[in-house]
This record gives structure tokens, sequence and C-alpha cells, in this order.
């Protein structure tokens, strides 16, 4: 038995043997080929086809092309690699970076409080502002199918990048109406996830709402009043009955805590949504809620506003004028054309300008006062050199003001912030008594039509204006806060009549005039009294330190088919490096959205004491938050910031909102705080009280 593997392995062995012999016997006349003549001429003649396809290829240049996919794919590659860690990394990970660099962080405002024992007291209510609010899809056209239910803005916005057009179609409201157009339903979002982030990363009420969770509030106590930002306010309560819910839900939250009233937390444009429900709710029924005269003092302790555009702000007039802003005028002298082309179906500014004039309730933005506020020709309440001198007005109770350095964010000097638009540097400049501006609205019939215009699919009302018409617009040279309405009702006399029906924008003579019991008057401060609260505070928190919209520089834009004719001049600037005109805009002190006249005469001065426009003197308190940038990135968006919307995340800001739901008083607070002029500014200002 012990042979046959012996046998086995000699002949395995022997057949391996053989195959290694032939192999390296093979191998070596293979070898013996290259020395032989024949074998040479042959490569060689293989080698001519081959060589010049090898060099050519080795010499080939990468085009612009290539090195554009090569950007991309490394920008693509680096941003997944980065979200994954994003979403792999451990949450303390980035504090632990943090905190190495920085230092230990400070406790957020809730913890710090409550390590001081305060706690949860007045249930708290929150009215988010525009554009912040979520908004999802009830009811849609073929193109929106699988959407039922999905957030059409706010979230990830993926529905705009897979379909714009039928994106762009469904979140804009009736021309005629001013509702969804037939087929189409949108609503709001329900719950405090309606406005805690507008979309990934980038918070809204998240960080207000989780300090609030850390002293003690839950969902019970809060409440978020989402309502649909894009109608006119009077129009979420005929469709949506968004009024007659804020109410109800006020109710409920004051029975079921023992009878404590509510602290209000409205931001941006829902200062004035509130405004209006405040005078709609004490409105007899049918027209208003019902609520009675007393019905604020019984259910409500404070409103806290933050960014308060009580009286509007510059940047809505642009939106209105060009769909321009800033940020968007800089976009458009870097890359020419670009938002003007034709890119993939989508005319950008065209489409824009359409979807935004839809929006009824943009139309509270417009700046109120006229020119008794925001200055005339030759005068504005922020510069010392007025022509007529400080404006003669009330006096005002005596005010703390910050051991800080006042802020100021450029240099005024030759700057009259009382011409919101100027067709020319040099007429932003010169005295109104050195030129003349002919009337636009009687000299010029918008008659002659501009050509070709039968060619465009976006139909803007700009496109029944002539080239005269849009010459006298010009020719004007500069509108104040007193005639840039009459310059809106004629570059678009359709679009400023839907507006009109629903907001105003003038200075009440008499508070007592029955037509004052109009809802359009409601949400403007001038022409509306505060409710019969005299236990009721009223506070003006917001952000300064920032360069604020405040006035621009225009010109008539190259004429083509179906487009916009006026345009931020970018290439304006003005005489020195820290000059407040950049780019065609004026700026002043704010929190990049709201100049400071806006946010803070109202409780300066307007509100201050008994006054026509609160006649049962409900205290007032301004506090404002000089803004600091994020020490590093890892810091996000800053902790100190003054940023509109970043505000909301301030921690000083955070502290005085939990202060006051929590039960202290302004006074306990400290009263006033300031950085600016605002009292002095406000004092330039001559307003009947």
């Amino acid at each position: 038995m012990s042979s046959t593997p012996l046998r086995f392995y000699r002949s395995y062995l022997g057949s391996k043997t053989m195959s290694f012999l032939r192999w390296r016997k093979v191998t070596d006349s293979s070898k013996s080929r290259i020395f032989d003549p024949s074998f040479d001429k042959e490569d060689d003649k293989k080698n001519q086809y081959k060589s010049p396809q090898r060099r050519s290829y080795s010499s080939k240049k990468w085009s612009c092309w290539d090195n554009c996919c090569w950007f991309i794919g490394v920008i693509c590659s680096v941003w997944w690699f980065l979200l994954f860690l994003y979403n792999a990394m451990p949450d303390s990970i980035p504090q632990y970076v943090a905190m190495a660099i920085t230092g230990p962080l400070p406790d957020p405002p809730g913890v710090k409080l409550r390590k001081e024992g305060l706690t949860a007291n007045h249930p708290v209510v929150l009215v988010p502002g525009i554009v912040t609010g979520g908004l999802e899809l009830w009811e849609g056209r073929q193109c929106a199918e699988g959407l039922l239910g999905k957030r059409l803005w706010g979230g990830s916005f993926g529905e705009f990048y897979k379909r714009p057009l039928c994106w762009l179609e469904h979140i804009s409201l009736d021309n005629e109406t001013g509702f969804d157009p037939s087929g189409i339903r949108v609503r709001p979002v329900a719950g405090l996830a309606a406005a805690d982030y507008f979309a990934r990363g980038y918070f809204v009420w998240a960080v207000m709402i989780s300090n609030l969770a850390h002293i003690g509030y839950e969902e019970k106590s809060l409440y978020m009043a989402a309502y649909d930002w894009r109608l006119s306010f009077q129009n979420t309560e005929v469709r949506d009955q968004s009024l007659t819910r804020i109410k109800s839900d006020i109710e409920l939250l004051v029975a079921t805590h023992d009878g404590k009233k509510v602290v209000v937390v409205p931001h941006s444009m829902g200062v004035q949504y509130f405004l209006h429900f405040m005078k709609w709710v004490e409105t007899p029924a049918p027209r208003g809620g019902g609520g009675g005269s007393d019905w604020c003092a019984r259910h409500i302790k404070a409103i806290v506003n933050v960014g308060a555009p009580f009286l509007g702000s510059p940047k809505s007039i642009a939106l209105h004028f060009s769909i321009e802003v800033r940020d968007v005028a800089n976009l458009r002298a870097q890359a020419p054309g670009l938002l003007d082309k034709d890119v993939f179906g989508l005319q950008t500014f065209k489409h824009l300008m359409r979807m935004f004039r839809t929006w009824d309730a943009t139309f509270s933005m417009v700046p109120k006062g006229g020119e008794t506020i925001w200055g005339g020709l030759d005068w504005s309440p922020e510069i010392d050199n007025l022509d007529d001198g400080p404006k003669k007005g009330r006096n005002i109770s005596i005010h703390n003001t910050s051991e800080n350095s006042k802020s100021c964010v450029c240099n005024t000097k030759g700057v009259n912030y009382g011409r919101l638009v100027s067709f020319g540097k040099e007429w932003s400049e010169t005295h109104s008594s050195k030129f003349e501006r002919p009337d636009f609205k009687q000299n010029v019939a918008k008659g002659d039509e501009l050509a070709n215009s039968s060619n465009c699919d976006i139909w803007l009302e700009y496109h029944e204006m002539g080239k005269k018409a849009i010459k006298a617009v010009a020719d004007h040279k500069v509108y104040t806060a007193g005639s840039i309405l009459d310059l809106l009702h004629y570059v678009a006399p359709k679009l400023m009549a839907r507006g009109a029906s629903h907001f105003s924008y003038g200075i009440a003579d008499n508070l007592d005039d029955p037509k004052y019991e109009h809802y359009k008057y409601w949400s403007n401060p001038l022409e509306t009294k505060l409710p019969n609260a005299p236990d009721m505070e009223i506070y003006s928190l917001y952000g300064v330190g920032l360069s604020t919209e405040r006035g621009y520089i225009y010109k008539v834009a190259s004429p083509s088919d179906c487009h916009i004719p006026f345009q931020i001049d970018t290439s304006v600037d003005g005489d020195s490096e820290d000059s407040c005109l950049k780019g065609g805009v004026f700026s002043g002190d704010g929190d990049e959205t709201v100049p400071v006249i806006s946010a803070g005469f109202m409780c300066a001065k307007g509100w201050r004491g008994k006054t026509r426009f609160n006649p049962s003197g409900i205290r007032t308190y301004i506090r404002e938050y000089n803004h600091a940038p994020p020490a590093n990135l890892l810091e996000g968006r800053g902790t100190q910031s003054g940023s509109h919307v970043d505000l909301l995340g301030n921690f000083a800001l955070i502290e005085d909102v939990l202060r006051v739901a929590a039960g202290d008083s302004g006074e306990d607070l400290g009263g006033d705080r300031v950085y600016t002029d605002i009292f002095k500014w406000s004092e330039r200002i001559n307003l009947q009280l």
C-alpha cells in the first residue's frame, strides 16, 4: 500500500518537470528570435502603425472642458466626503474641537437661567415672518404628481431643482384673486416644525425653542402661530381661518395655565401680522374676531418684537421695482446676462419677479409714513447736517444707553437717505433747488409699446410700458418715500391696485375717523391705535452695526425682448473708501434688512408714553444688539450676531426673551439698551402725537 503514494508523487513531479522544461525551451527559442533580422523588420512594420497613435495620445492637452469636469468632480467628491463625515461623526466631536480651539464654550441662555432658578412661567407664542415658514402641497397639477403632503417651501427644496417651472407654478398665487390658482392647494406647515429650520442646518426658531425647553417649556406651553406668509393678512383668515386659530389657541393656552397671560414673540413680517391680529381680534364679528376691546388686556402679558419692520423696509422697493437687492445686483454685475438668460427654459429674473409680485404680503414691507418718517429731498432723520435743522418733536423720557461705543457702519458724508431712488449719482447729491423733475405721470402716455413684446412668454406689466414712459421715469431723477408709491402705481398699476386694497402707508390725521376701521389700515402703526391694555408691555429687539440698504441709484437697462427696464447701477461708489454708497446702494445702520429708524421709532417715540397711537400708555422698551461676527468657523452663524435672521440665535436676545417669559418686566431687564442714536433721530421726526 505504501508504494502507491510514491508512484503518484513520482509521476506528478515528473510531469511538472517536463512541462517546466518545455516552457524554458520555448522561452529560450523566443529569445533567439530577437536577434533574427527578419523578426526585427516585422517588428518595425508593426511599430510604424503603433507609434504615431501612441505619440498623439501622449501629446494631447487638457481642454477647458476637461478642467471644468475635473474641478466639478473634485468639488462633488469633497462635498460628499464632508457630508459623510457630518452624518457619521458623533455630535460631541465638533464641540470637542471647538473647545480645544476657543476654550470652554459658554452655557446656552436656557442652561444658564435654569442654574439661576428660572423656570417656565407664561406660555409663549412664536409668530414667524416672511419666507421662513414651511409650505406643503395638498393639491396640484399633473407635473406635481407624488408631492402630496410634501414641502414645496422649506426643507431641502429638492423639488425646485427637479422641476423648477412646475415648482414656480405651484408656489405662485393668482394675479387676480391673490389666492391659489385653480387646481392648486398649498398650505402652511403646522406645529413647531413649521419654522424651526428654513433648510437643513439653517436654523430660524430652533435655537430659541431649544433654550425655552431648557427652562421647562414644551409643546403644550409653546405655540407656533404658522400662517401662509404669501397671502395678505386678511386673506389668511378668509382662506385658512388663521387669525381665528391664533385667537382660540391663545385662549386655550391661558385657560390651561391658570390664567397666566401669553408672551408673544413675533419676528420680521410676523410683527406686522400680529399688529393686524390685535386690531382684528377686538373688532366685532363678522369683520373681526369679536373678542372685545379688552381681549388683549386679558390674554397678553408682553409682545417681544424681534427685527421689527414696523415702518417697512427700502429693500421691498428694489424687489418690487427690479427684483434686486444689493447681493443680487452685485452678482448681476459680476456675471452680466447670467440671470437674464433663458437657462434650461428658466428665465430667472422674469420668473422671480412674476412670482414675487403675486405674493400680496410683500406689500406690507413697503415704507410707511412717507417723507415725515424717511426724509425728503434734502433731509433725513439719520443725518446731522439737515437743511432745516433738527425737527421739533415731543420730549421723550430718560433712557439708559449702553456703556459700549456707538454703532457706526459707514461714513455718511454727502449722503441723503431721503432720496430712496435716484437715477444717477449726480441727482442723489445735488440740492433740489438746482434741478427740475418733470411729472412722469401726466406728460407721457404708456402707449408706445416695446418692440417684440408680444413674444414674451412671461408677462410683466413692464411689457406695457413704452420707451417714452421708461425715459420719463428716469427723467424724474429722484423719488422719496412720498413719491415712490406713485412710481410703483405707474409701472405696475394692476399690482399696486391689488396691494392697495390690503395695505396702507400713510399717517392718520384723525384715528377716530370710521375709515380706519377697514382692515387695510390695521398693520400700519401710524394709522391705528394700540389696544386698551395698560398693563401690557411692548419690546422692540433688533440688531445694529450692520450695513443695511437705505436707498438706491438706478439706471435704464439696455433694451431687449421681455427685459426689466430698470437696474441698480453697481458701477457707482462713494468718494471715500468707507462711504455709505457702494455698488449703487446707500447703506445705513440696521440688521442688514430693517433700518434702525423702522425698527426703533415707534417704541422710541410713536408709542412712548400716552400718545394718540397708544392711548392707554402701554410701556415700550428698546433693546439693541450690536453685531459681532463669529470668532471662528466652528461657531457657525455666531452667538452675538445682529443679522436679521441670525438674531434669533443671539444669546443676549434669547436671554432677554426667556426672562420676560419667566415673568420679568422691562424694568427688570434694565430698561432701554441702545447703541445707535435712535432717540435723537426720532426727535427729528415731526410727527403729531
